[in-house]
């Protein structure tokens, strides 16, 4: 990178429009290192992004100053109201902050007083998580924000402690290292759909492909959301998928079986080993600037449809973009 090429300071350093591109985005932004930075960091880099993007930065300021503000600023700071997030639900926690609950909940799934501790532990990270990464756009109450916690929870404990009392009785017991996963999944589809049900009742912004706002749809909030829960569940699956096989060969191997003091640290490193490449790539599945056939719209949405054609002057594109969230 030149020292004289400006950096577009609003725009990923990378290709948005491919999955390699999206996953170097996200490798950049939730870098778990960037959790570390004091808030006098984070704040200065918030103001050396806003001076640069007035072409007001400091004499001298070099590209690599500028690319390390803008991985501070966009790793910490909400897109749309511009509040430093809380470090512990900011994307970048959710390497640390995944392997220690995630570790737990594969290593402690044996007993019930066990499984409703660890699956109310991530739960609550959970919902920390989805509140700091709401839209600000469609603010959630805190009887709404309640409800999605205890919705979630619930259906986790349901899903973790059926799914482990039914195996007791009919299956080998090493299936029943899945019922962690399977509450996660489960929680996972009741969570962020109530976390964010303010938008598949009023609907989100959506755009043409010059960033002109064109109303409110329903159909795009359903979309992202079913995107956002997917992306959830794939960068939780290969930890909590591979990791039960492994552990299940090694304890067959006495020294293994002597080391039970370790399983523990051992479990939760190795979902820190997956955590660090699933987080870019679960995030970066699908675009963040989604799209929506407007063919779809009109069969869908037909009074949104014809909103699009007032607004459009009849000039109706064939495609519509909406910010799916994280």
């Amino acid at each position: 990178m030149g020292s004289l090429q400006r950096i577009d300071i609003d725009k990923s350093l990378y290709d948005q429009s491919s999955f390699v591109g999206r996953f170097k985005h996200f490798m950049f932004i939730t870098d778990p290192r960037t959790v570390f930075a004091s808030d006098e960091e984070l704040n200065n880099a918030k103001e050396l992004v806003q001076k640069y993007r007035l072409s007001q930065e400091p004499k001298g300021t070099t590209n690599e100053q500028i690319v390390y503000a803008k991985k501070l600023y966009e790793s910490a700071f909400h897109p749309d109201s511009g509040d430093l997030q809380n470090a512990f639900g900011r994307m970048s926690f959710q390497v640390p902050g995944g392997m220690a609950i995630t570790g737990a909940m594969l290593q402690f799934y044996k007993t019930v007083p066990a499984v409703v501790f660890w699956q109310f532990v991530n739960q609550s990270f959970n919902a920390l998580v989805n509140y700091t990464n709401r839209n600000a756009n469609s603010p959630i109450t805190t009887t709404q924000l309640g409800i999605a916690y205890v919705s979630a929870t619930t259906s986790a404990l349901v899903a973790s402690l059926g799914y482990k009392s039914y195996l007791q009785k009919r299956s080998n017991p090493f299936f029943q290292r899945y019922a962690p996963f399977a509450a996660v999944a489960v929680a996972n589809c009741v969570n962020i759909p109530l976390m964010r049900q303010n938008e598949l009742k009023n609907g989100i912004d959506i755009e043409d492909e010059n960033g002109n706002l064109l109303g409110k749809s329903r159909l795009a909030a359903a979309s992202g959301i079913t995107q956002v829960v997917i992306s959830r569940i794939v960068m939780a699956a290969p930890g909590m998928i591979v990791l039960p096989v492994i552990m299940e060969r090694l304890e067959r191997r006495e020294w293994f079986r002597r080391l039970n003091v370790l399983h523990a640290p051992f479990q939760t490193i190795m979902v820190g080993c997956f955590l660090i490449f699933m987080v870019p790539t679960a995030c970066g599945l699908f675009p963040q600037r989604a799209s929506l056939s407007t063919s779809l719209i009109q069969k869908i949405e037909p009074e949104f449809y014809n909103e699009i054609e007032t607004n459009t002057k009849g000039n109706v594109p064939f495609k519509v973009y909406f910010n799916k969230g994280l």
